[in-house]
């Protein structure tokens, strides 16, 4: 049996990292634990932070999202202590994450950022992914750091929209 519920804590990630093909924000796995109230937001906090330390996860930085990612490490201790979670807390995760898969992954499959050129305008990429696999790329160029943060912003809200767009205009 684990020592703690800071060590359940973790493990709980772990589970839920494990259980979906993207990388997850911060905010979408604390709104599990939170939903569930397995921990508090401080708790979370504290998890990931060791978590990121120990090298159970890694984290990467998108438009100003950071995004974290089980590490190979961490993948070789969920499989060793996902017994240690009880049934009824996998069953939930499992629940939870049936019931907000399609929210998980376009919010983690729709990015934008953007960043200065040479010439003083701003260059927006905008992506959808399917799992590794990009569905759509663009790039737009921006003549103010403003209109930059604009159409990145609205992206992520209107990706879906201009994605089938594009596809009927082309097919």
């Amino acid at each position: 049996m684990i020592d703690s519920s800071h060590s359940l804590y973790k493990l709980i990630i772990l589970y839920m990292m494990n259980k979906v093909t993207f990388p997850l924000t911060n905010s979408q796995i604390s709104d599990l634990i939170l939903s569930e109230n397995y921990a508090n937001y401080f708790h979370i906090q504290e998890s990931i932070s060791e978590m990121l330390g120990s090298g159970l996860i890694s984290s990467e930085q998108k438009s100003g999202t950071v995004y974290y990612s089980m590490t190979d490490k961490g993948k070789e201790t969920i499989r060793y202590f996902e017994n240690e979670i009880s049934p009824e807390i996998r069953r939930e995760i499992s629940n939870y994450l049936v019931l907000h898969s399609y929210q998980l992954r376009s919010e983690s499959s729709t990015t934008a950022d953007y960043f200065r050129n040479s010439d003083g305008d701003y260059t927006v990429n905008c992506t959808v992914r399917e799992g590794n696999h990009p569905l759509i790329e663009l790039k737009f160029n921006a003549p103010s750091e403003r209109s930059a943060k604009t159409l990145a912003e609205n992206w992520k809200t209107k990706a879906q929209d201009c994605y089938a767009a594009v596809m009927k205009i082309l097919m």
